[in-house]
């Protein structure tokens, strides 16, 4: 996937941006520690792609939206709401600036992938089935109505185990008795082949993932509300 080339962007975009700016905008998306026994790490697919249990780099971004602020629609019927947050994760400015949709376009669409998510167009109206390949980076694994969790780190035609690696999951869940849709990014990165000795991300790559989870959050929810 390139992470730690293209994580370069987000610290430019900060920079351009400012800090005070940056730090209004996604100040109510939260990082909150992923527990040890969370579910992602009982899935098949971590076990999996993970045979040799190496330490994974992992975070959990959460932010609450007033359910007067969602658009109407995406709550009237079950599982919208979490297609359109992924939809405007893949099809928003956030992946168009930190991965740069032009750029994997134009080194990786060719015939072989021409069947994958491209276009913005479609990446917004897609509903995400199991199986859905984006931008030859990601691949949907499993659905549920309030998740979608993808593997990344490398193209999906790389089905085998490889040396970087990675689930990660978008989450909106509608809870009415508290008046408010909880929308949540979970990352877990790992070294998937060979034995490793320690995180596959230093300090500030990790710093610089957090910041363009915050950009995507905050895109993904302009997606969804009015």
């Amino acid at each position: 996937m390139g992470v730690f080339k293209t994580l370069s962007k987000v610290a430019a975009y900060g920079t351009v941006a400012g800090a005070g700016g940056w730090a209004l905008w996604t100040r109510k998306s939260n990082f909150v520690p992923l527990s040890p026994s969370d579910y992602i790490y009982n899935t098949t697919f971590y076990a999996r792609n993970n045979p040799e249990r190496n330490p994974a780099t992992a975070d959990l971004c959460v932010r609450r939206v007033p359910l007067s602020q969602i658009k109407p629609e995406y709550l009237e019927k079950e599982g919208k709401l979490v297609e359109k947050f992924c939809a405007g994760v893949w099809g928003g400015l956030g992946e168009y600036m930190c991965f740069g949709r032009q750029y994997l376009e134009k080194k990786y669409r060719d015939a072989d992938t021409e069947s994958q998510v491209w276009d913005t167009k479609a990446l917004l109206e897609s509903e995400y089935p199991v199986g859905t390949q984006i931008t030859d980076h990601f691949e949907v694994l499993t659905k549920t109505p309030e998740s979608i969790i993808v593997r990344c780190g490398d193209s999906p035609r790389k089905m085998e185990v490889r040396p970087s690696d990675g689930l990660f999951e978008m989450r909106a869940e509608i809870k009415q008795d508290e008046g408010v849709a909880e929308f949540q990014l979970k990352s877990v990165f790992y070294q998937g082949l060979g034995k490793a000795t320690g995180k596959p991300m230093p300090a500030h790559i990790e710093f610089l993932h957090r910041q363009y989870t915050k950009l995507w959050m905050e895109t993904a929810i302009s997606n969804v509300t009015r």
